[in-house]
């Protein structure tokens, strides 16, 4: 009797672990839906209510701002009061907010769901990474976990932008993407109430201060900046590369029309892969070299123009796979379990601004200069400094006494 215990204690634990997993990596699906769809979502928006491309960018700028000051401000609530509660608010804000956009059509309306979005992005994606942590053994599982995570991710990415094409196709409202999303949210929300988490003890003692707190500590913030640097990158393809691909005049209009899911099923199939590229290389040098392959599609495809752009940045999405979620693992693991929600937090704002002003200032750009290309310089120049950053890190490993420290 004695020793069946211990063992039906751990079928109970691989059981719940494997149950966190699965609902972790849906809630990271549906939300995909949304988030990276906005790029054909955008030049609909446009032509719907006669905007700028700097007015048009608060479609992507402005969720992105509410899930940074969510995950800065609240990111510590996974941590404070457990993982549970603040996985069921966060949903149960998402699915209400996504329902409401079948309530009215206006775009202030939108751009306010679109804020509520975001808070609720931040609520529920601080307390599902924090929950990643809790079902890591060590950190090369979590690194390994958190491509997996971010793999679905890239399913969700690839879904809502092909959803809205299939809509728009048939001349239906792009809106119902969100609907569709709030109705999955909602199954998810029903799945979270009635699952198992793994036993966790709330961090009485935390903050609302405990992200910010975190900035004062180079690991983060290294790590933070570094993520920062990538995010301004990779966004500037989904958000923008639709809109400078319609002066595309060649043959592969095809492609043109569909680059986007090209970029997010390389980007996915990269994911699915990094586990075993980890259990192959250092993460160092793999993120160095994918780094580099980034920046020199930029380049290429702003030296030779949209002909070359048009295979060039859906292409880098290969080479983009592995990068967020390895160094958001990495970020994460250089704390205890008891911070990873602050640390997930400040993480997540950073993420979030890079993903608000990298946009941002590309729109700007481009009304003054008349044209996104030139929106796409600046792009480029993020990529060049995240190549240089990262061969930095290879060569000096800053953050490799940290992550041993905290093996979990």
């Amino acid at each position: 009797m004695q020793k069946t215990q211990p063992l039906n204690a751990a079928v109970v634990d691989n059981h719940t672990h494997a149950q966190v997993k699965w609902m972790t990596c849906l809630m990271f699906f549906v939300f995909a839906m949304t988030t990276d769809a906005v790029g054909v979502i955008i030049p609909e928006v446009v032509k719907q209510f006669n905007l700028s491309l700097t007015q048009a960018a608060a479609f992507h700028y402005v969720p992105m701002i509410f899930i940074g000051l969510s995950g800065l401000f609240l990111g510590q609530l996974a941590d404070q009061i457990g993982r549970k509660k603040i996985i069921l608010f966060g949903l149960l804000i998402y699915t209400l907010a996504c329902v409401a956009f079948a309530i009215g059509q206006s775009f202030t309306f939108y751009l306010l769901l679109l804020g509520l979005c975001g808070l609720s992005i931040g609520l529920f994606k601080t307390g599902a990474l924090a929950l990643i942590g809790d079902v890591s053994p060590n950190a090369k599982s979590h690194t390994g976990l958190m491509n997996r995570v971010e793999g679905f991710f890239g399913l969700g990415a690839i879904a809502g932008p092909a959803l809205v094409a299939v809509l728009l196709t048939y001349d239906m409202a792009w809106e119902q993407l969100y609907l569709l999303a709030g109705l999955i949210c909602a199954v998810l929300l029903v799945i979270a109430w009635r699952m198992e988490y793994p036993a966790y003890t709330p961090q009485t003692q935390s903050s609302i201060w405990d992200c910010l707190a975190l900035v004062k500590n180079r690991y983060a913030l290294g790590f933070s900046l570094a993520i920062a640097c990538y995010v301004a990158t990779e966004v500037a393809v989904f958000v923008w590369l639709p809109t400078l691909l319609q002066q595309y005049e060649g043959q592969w209009t095809t492609l043109a029309a569909h680059a986007i899911t090209v970029f997010f099923i390389l980007r996915t199939v990269g994911r699915f892969l990094a586990e075993w590229l980890l259990s192959k290389f250092s993460w160092t040098i793999l993120l160095a070299w994918f780094s580099t392959a980034i920046a020199i599609c930029f380049v290429l495809s702003m030296v030779n123009g949209v002909a070359w752009a048009l295979w060039l940045m859906p292409f880098s999405g290969l080479f983009m796979s592995m990068m967020y979620p390895t160094l958001n693992s990495k970020g994460i693991s250089c704390f205890p379990r008891n911070k990873h929600g602050a640390a997930a937090g400040l993480i997540l704002a950073f993420t979030a601004l890079a993903a608000a002003l990298g946009p941002l200032l590309m729109g700007i750009v481009g009304d003054i200069f008349g044209n996104v290309r030139y929106g796409f310089y600046l792009a480029t120049g993020f990529a060049l400094i995240m190549a240089v950053g990262l061969w930095w890190n290879h060569f000096a490993n800053p953050a490799e006494q940290q992550l041993e420290k905290y093996q979990h």
